[in-house]
């Protein structure tokens, strides 16, 4: 499975982006996908996920209602709308997908996902 992310870039604190990631490669049945960042120096963390039929999301904390997960099953893409930016989100977004049952602790350890994405800058000036 092959994980193309893009919609980084460089904004300004308040801005809006919304981040994609297309999912190719070997077809997963039911599968959920989801949205780490890491900056440098420190562990990957979680940011969102959701499950194959959309109807289940999960955020962490800091988001506090501004990110907005989504995807299109027909397409293979997760989106991340990312409202209200901060230079504390300043960080490389990663995309991921995983076939394990959904849980919504699991989902927030790296080990829970099988395949990843190359990554997508987010960089939020103040």
């Amino acid at each position: 499975v092959q994980l193309q992310a893009s919609g980084g870039g460089l904004v300004q604190a308040g801005a809006s982006l919304r981040l994609s990631c297309a999912a190719s490669g070997r077809t997963l049945r039911a599968y959920t996908m989801g949205w780490f960042r890491q900056v440098p120096g420190k562990e990957r963390e979680f940011v969102s996920a959701i499950t194959w039929s959309g109807g289940t999301t999960d955020y962490a904390d800091f988001v506090e209602g501004r990110f907005t997960i989504s995807r299109d099953t027909a397409k293979n893409t997760v989106f991340l709308q990312m409202n209200s930016l901060k230079p504390a989100d300043t960080a490389l977004y990663y995309c991921a997908v995983s076939d394990r049952n959904y849980n919504s602790w699991r989902i927030k350890k790296s080990d829970y996902w099988d395949y990843w994405g190359q990554g997508t800058q987010v960089t939020v000036s103040s």
